[in-house]
């Protein structure tokens, strides 16, 4: 049996911010930290990687730091319903891939590759397919996490109202704007469109819908794709087809419930974080993620400010 003061399930922003912030601790609370996630990392994410400022100062780090490719861009152009908003700001794409890479590395904890199957509550301890053993177990596996499935979704249910199917594609492309640009409801969706150009000549373009929503309005995402990427071509934004996108499945943040119960914490995606108005969940990832090492290592008012359920001002509470 491999023992450890805690587990984290799942390596992505959520698990690595938790493991780095316990990791930060140790000096002081002697708890040992392990990851298991079922890839191997580095790993491709399927993610816009659209950040704020925000994530870095959660980090405590500066953005020029960053080792890895950091797009930035200072203004959003918003599309509603016809009307077109700039917006100035100061915004960052990230790749998932390095990023998720990096905070790990700055976790400096021991990553194993496992895929979690079985988790069982045996007195005070968690044990994860008869081969791990902890006090505290951290779900962080996103929107599938075994740690949630077990101990909070039979309790703690996510509203079907909150499930978003997306889908995106991220390639090498020369475009024609270095904007963000983000549209609401076109041609119906029930959700938004983006437009991200980010660093080393790449763009990532995607739509994301309440599931719900569009099986009442008996449509698929595809199909809404499909017409979105006309509109990118009608508007020379793009200067051809893009390649087949790959889809994901996310909630936005709903009316806070428990994800805490005894000493199961689920956190970023399990918990569903996503912003209302952006849906941009790794910022809100990270900072579940170092609210629940501040629990676990009793120092709850260390933690970072509380959550937001929109990219602009807007506060949920946690735990």
């Amino acid at each position: 049996m491999i023992d450890s003061s805690v587990i984290v399930v799942g390596g992505g922003p959520a698990g690595a911010a938790c493991a780095r912030t316990l990791n930060l601790s140790l000096n002081r609370t002697g708890l040992k930290t392990l990851v298991l996630d079922k890839k191997r990392f580095p790993r491709p994410k399927v993610c816009a990687g659209w950040v704020g400022p925000g994530l870095f100062h959660s980090l405590k780090i500066n953005p020029k730091t960053y080792p890895h490719s950091l797009g930035q861009f200072n203004r959003i152009i918003f599309h509603v319903k016809g009307m077109r908003i700039p917006v100035k700001t100061r915004q960052y794409a990230i790749f998932r891939k390095e990023f998720d890479q990096w905070m790990l590395e700055q976790a400096r904890v021991l990553v194993q590759t496992h895929t979690v199957k079985k988790i069982e509550r045996q007195g005070r301890d968690y044990i994860i397919d008869q081969t791990y053993r902890c006090q505290y177990l951290v779900g962080a596996g996103g929107t599938h996490c075994p740690v949630f499935r077990t101990f909070f979704e039979q309790t703690e249910k996510r509203p079907a109202a909150a499930l978003v199917n997306a889908v995106e594609a991220e390639y090498p492309c020369q475009v024609s704007d270095a904007n963000c640009h983000i549209w609401y409801f076109e041609h119906g969706l029930p959700g938004y469109a983006w437009y991200l150009p980010k660093a080393d000549g790449r763009l990532n373009i995607g739509i994301g819908g309440k599931s719900l929503k569009l099986k009442q309005q008996n449509r698929t995402i595809m199909a809404l794709w499909h017409i979105f990427v006309q509109r990118l071509l009608d508007l020379a934004l793009i200067p051809g087809e893009p390649p087949p996108p790959r889809g994901h499945i996310y909630y936005l943040a709903h009316k806070p419930q428990s994800f805490r119960k005894n000493n199961a914490f689920a956190i970023g995606d399990a918990a569903g974080l996503s912003t209302l108005d952006m849906g941009e969940g790794i910022h809100n990832a990270v900072k579940s993620g170092i609210m629940a090492a501040h629990v676990i290592a009793g120092t709850k008012g260390a933690g970072p400010p509380g959550l937001t359920r929109f990219s602009l001002p807007g506060l949920v509470k946690f735990f």
